[in-house]
């Protein structure tokens, strides 16, 4: 009898979304069993939309009540969040966020050690030195070519009004490089040499990043110092304009420039900066600790320790104001730097099994953000589940660096030496 009334035991509910036609249901109240979970609602979504339109291709889906990720049965949830199963449950649903297509990789001669997916281009930074811009996957327009040792950062500091892109590397030559990319050009493997060398740090560059209006780039690095330079050759601070003649072609000049200020504070490696605001950098550390700068007064204004050695973190979230970090255990942490008296993580992500190599938010989005990590997986969450909306475990090695793309994909790079491609990811 038990058995008999746990069987037949239902929850009404009422499908909602904000999704357009075809992927509209009709709003009307159905009885379903509690025990259903993300799956079978998902199965439940594509009968009602198939019923409507013969050519429809089942899809998965997410569903939300009151705003929160379903990701266990209907009536665990009800009793979990003391929602009455007495009465009609409105559950929300959209598209699954986890990619549909892969890409075929595109290979590398060592270590993908850094990636940036900013612009319609993809930028790549590999052990072997070399700097490469990907227009699509197994099509590398340009290699940056000049670093004499592995490039450990890249970045997009602008793109200029006739469309071409500026381009920053640093490396473990101890230097931060910045290039001219023609975005029109139609050759592919094209060979392009630096136009600016800025020369300060005492140690390897670990890490860059770019003020918004692209005149400056700071950079982070093992001498457990922040460099900020200017991007444009200034009279004040040009060491040097080379000239050099390579068999009876003459190349291009080049300006070397001195960082304009430095950021003293951290004890260990500087290991990730992000320059979201005009006057305020934020930077990670091996010594354990998340800083926020005034760039005008060199201060920090925020030091948070962490009680890890952090390897990446990036600004984004609710206001643009949460900081997600990773480092040297398997936990993605999300701090809101907002909330009075506690340093405290607001979310916990507890899914990887090694070391966080990598986050980022999406920049449309309050909710989703990415992870990479040494275990060779990438992970895709959301703020509202403690649980991964996807796991990518394409790379056949340690996950070094990873970013968004094109608003729909994500890209990546390993210790596989490949650039991988995931898109058709639909971010609500």
């Amino acid at each position: 009898m038990d058995i008999d009334e746990d069987v037949s035991r239902r929850v009404q509910v009422k499908f909602v979304t904000k999704l357009k036609a075809p992927l509209k249901v009709p709003e009307t109240s159905i009885a379903l069993p509690s025990t259903l979970t993300r799956s079978g609602l998902s199965a439940i979504v594509n009968n009602l939309l198939e019923s409507g339109n013969d050519d429809w291709t089942h899809e998965p889906f997410d569903f939300l009540i009151q705003n929160e990720l379903v990701r266990m049965s209907l009536e665990e949830f009800l009793l979990a969040k003391g929602i009455s199963a007495e009465k009609t449950v409105e559950i929300e649903y959209i598209r699954a966020v986890a990619p549909r297509k892969e890409e075929d990789p595109s290979l590398h001669d060592d270590w993908v050690s850094a990636v940036d997916g900013s612009s319609r281009f993809i930028l790549t930074g590999c052990y072997d030195g070399l700097g490469r811009v990907w227009k699509a996957a197994g099509v590398c327009t340009h290699i940056l070519d000049g670093h004499s040792d592995a490039v450990t950062s890249v970045g997009v500091v602008k793109t200029t009004e006739d469309d071409n892109l500026v381009v920053a590397t640093g490396s473990k030559d101890r230097t931060v490089k910045l290039w001219k990319v023609d975005a029109e050009s139609q050759e592919e493997n094209q060979k392009i040499r630096a136009y600016r060398t800025l020369r300060g740090h005492t140690a390897s560059v670990q890490s860059l990043a770019a003020k918004s209006t692209g005149d400056m780039v700071c950079s982070g690095s093992w001498d457990c110092r922040i460099n900020l330079w200017q991007t444009e050759s200034n009279e004040g601070d040009v060491v040097s304009l080379k000239k050099r003649k390579k068999g009876s072609e003459e190349e291009e000049s080049q300006s070397e420039g001195e960082a304009v200020s430095t950021l003293v504070g951290h004890t260990q490696s500087v290991s990730s900066v992000v320059w979201p605001e005009h006057g305020t950098i934020y930077s990670a550390s091996w010594d354990h600790s998340i800083r926020r700068w005034d760039v005008e007064t060199g201060k920090d204004t925020l030091n948070m320790y962490c009680g890890k050695a952090i390897n990446c973190i990036d600004i984004g979230g609710e206001s643009s104001a949460l900081i997600a970090g990773g480092g040297s255990d398997p936990i993605l942490r999300v701090w809101d730097p907002r909330k009075p008296g506690t340093l405290a993580p607001s979310f916990l992500f507890q899914s990887h099994t090694s070391w966080i190599t990598a986050c980022k938010w999406h920049t449309r989005s309050w909710f989703h953000l990415l992870s990479a990590s040494h275990d060779g997986k990438l992970m895709l969450w959301d703020l509202r589940t403690a649980w991964p909306l996807a796991k990518i475990e394409s790379h056949e090695d340690k996950v070094l660096a990873a970013d968004w793309w094109n608003g729909d994909s994500v890209v990546s790079g390993g210790a596989d030496s490949k650039l991988r491609i995931f898109s058709e990811i639909c971010i609500p």
